[in-house]
């Protein structure tokens, strides 16, 4: 079986989407003949092999609205030969560049649908027709959780072929824990008490904000790790409201010390604020590692991800009161840290890693069979 996969970027440029297109091909490669197409972030197309998958990276001529504009991207569709072509979705050029394209007579199209077009709402009034004709086109559409497809009005009219596979994670990272102890201890020498972490961009629907009013009522350390165009203001926050002394914007971290700062934590939380967070791959990581989560009560892929008294609490978006209630609740209860913790460890394992996401795709692409 031959295999395009179509996404926006390709490692090592760095994101959700791409994180999981390079963990999908990884898998994929040892059973289908694979090959990726995506767009570069430079004004030139180039081939090559990443950890044996070959990928071509299409000429980026512009950037408009996050989207790449790549010229060249129908042509290298065109050149193809494919039984499967499964395309990365929301990008707005590979919708195009397929239309465009002279597709072969038998293929099947298979869509991620990762998330609505959220913020964009201009863009997305020019591009819904032609998003919703290569949606028609599908044989098969995989949503990463059934609450995105559930409350995804784009989706309603196409949920009879919708399929949900959650997104996976490379659960060999957290195999070797103990070589990163040395580290971790020194974050808790760094942090005394209780540590609660978070993990991502800067940017407007993460809600760390709310996470750091909610300092004002927690007796602990605020370790944020990632960075993004609110640091400063994230920062003014904190100072704002007397915390900036237990709220500590760590920037960005490689791997191994973003390990080490999990491990050394007792609480993560992810308190976002709108649907643009579709899955929150994060709580994953965090769970992996043994931590109870906080997240929030949005209507996407995050409260299915850590379930409410399950693996952490879940709490309505944007109320620093009730994050600051549950985790002051998991500070004074360190069993049911631990409890909930190892629920969230053994779920990951159950339902979250790279192999089982991986063959959930080949059984739809097995079970679409040729073209008529």
């Amino acid at each position: 079986m031959r295999v395009l996969q179509v996404g926006k970027y390709y490692p090592p440029v760095r994101g959700g989407m791409e994180t999981h297109l390079q963990l999908l091909c990884g898998e994929l490669r040892r059973r289908v003949a694979l090959e990726v197409i995506v767009s570069n972030v430079a004004p030139r197309t180039v081939h090559e092999v990443v950890d044996a998958v070959p990928v071509t990276r299409c000429a980026r001529l512009a950037l408009v609205a996050s989207t790449p504009i790549c010229p060249t991207m129908p042509r290298e569709l065109s050149s193809r030969h494919y039984d499967v072509l499964h395309l990365h979705f929301p990008n707005p050029m590979s919708v195009l560049s397929y239309l465009a394209s002279r597709a072969p007579a038998s293929h099947r199209l298979v869509i991620t649908y990762h998330s609505d077009v959220v913020r964009q709402r201009r863009l997305l009034k020019l591009f819904r027709p032609f998003m919703h004709k290569v949606l028609q086109r599908a044989d098969a559409i995989i949503c990463t959780s059934k609450n995105y497809l559930a409350s995804s009005e784009e989706l309603q009219p196409y949920r009879a072929k919708c399929h949900s596979i959650p997104l996976g994670i490379d659960l060999s990272r957290f195999s070797d824990i103990e070589r990163h102890e040395v580290e971790a201890a020194r974050v808790r020498e760094r942090f005394p008490g209780l540590r609660i972490i978070g993990v991502g961009r800067l940017i407007y629907y993460k809600g760390f904000e709310h996470a750091i009013r909610a300092m004002r009522k927690v007796d602990g350390h605020l370790l944020i790790v990632g960075d993004g165009p609110l640091r400063r203001s994230l920062a003014a926050l904190a100072s704002e409201c007397g915390v900036a002394e237990r709220v500590h914007l760590l920037g960005n971290l490689d791997e191994d010390a973003t390990m080490a700062h999990y491990l050394a934590s007792d609480v993560f939380v992810l308190p976002s604020v709108a649907r643009s967070e579709a899955f929150g791959v994060v709580q994953l990581e965090a769970m992996a590692c043994g931590l109870p989560v906080v997240n929030t009560a949005l209507d996407s892929g995050v409260p299915f991800v850590s379930r409410d008294g399950e693996s952490g609490f879940t709490v309505p978006p944007g109320d620093p009161d009730a994050l600051a209630s549950a985790m002051s609740r998991l500070k004074d209860a360190p069993e049911l840290r631990r409890t909930l913790g190892s629920a969230g460890r053994k779920r990951v394992h159950l339902e979250f890693s790279k192999e089982t996401m991986a063959e959930r795709v080949l059984e739809i692409y097995s079970a679409l069979g040729p073209n008529p």
